[in-house]
């Protein structure tokens, strides 16, 4: 059953890249205490991702950080060095890339995509929520992975 608004999010672990390299941090040093926006896309790079989704929250970051936001977190199940790639060419400063490699994450909060006909394997479906202190409080999950409305930059600004 997918995670709803008013459910804490799962203990889980991503990979971060660090300028040692990739790291892991939890979901605790994540959202604990914060404020914090967390969008999930199905792929770094892939058209939808990387053309629509990724774009608005970085020509927004200010905005969404205006409004009371502690950090910007995107994730994906691609590996950390994919996520570090993505973030260095979309000019994504302000913003954080946490790696879900395994959809461990994905699968825990019953947010992940079977994609394997595509040949891209387990994925995340593409949403966006708002998590205070690791409860979630506003959730935007897309109908198809080929849309980024709901979870796109403009609609989170409404709802913040």
């Amino acid at each position: 059953m997918p995670i709803k608004v008013g459910d804490r999010l799962p203990n889980a672990t991503f990979r971060v890249m660090t300028p040692e390299g990739p790291k892991p941090k939890t979901t605790d040093e994540i959202f604990k205490g914060k404020k914090v926006v967390l969008c999930a896309v199905p792929g770094a790079f892939t058209p939808t991702c990387h053309k629509s989704h990724l774009p608005g929250l970085v020509k927004n970051a200010d905005a969404i950080t205006g409004k009371g936001i502690d950090a910007i977190y995107v994730t994906s199940t691609n590996d950390p060095f994919v996520q570090d790639a993505w973030k260095k060419a979309s000019g994504a400063d302000k913003i954080e890339f946490l790696s879900d490699g395994n959809a461990d994450f994905a699968k825990a909060i019953g947010l992940d995509l079977d994609a394997s006909g595509m040949g891209l394997g387990t994925r995340s479906k593409r949403y966006c929520m708002v998590v205070h202190d690791g409860v979630v409080k506003t959730l935007n999950v897309e109908d198809a992975p080929g849309k980024a409305d709901i979870s796109g930059a403009d609609n989170l600004l409404k709802a913040l």
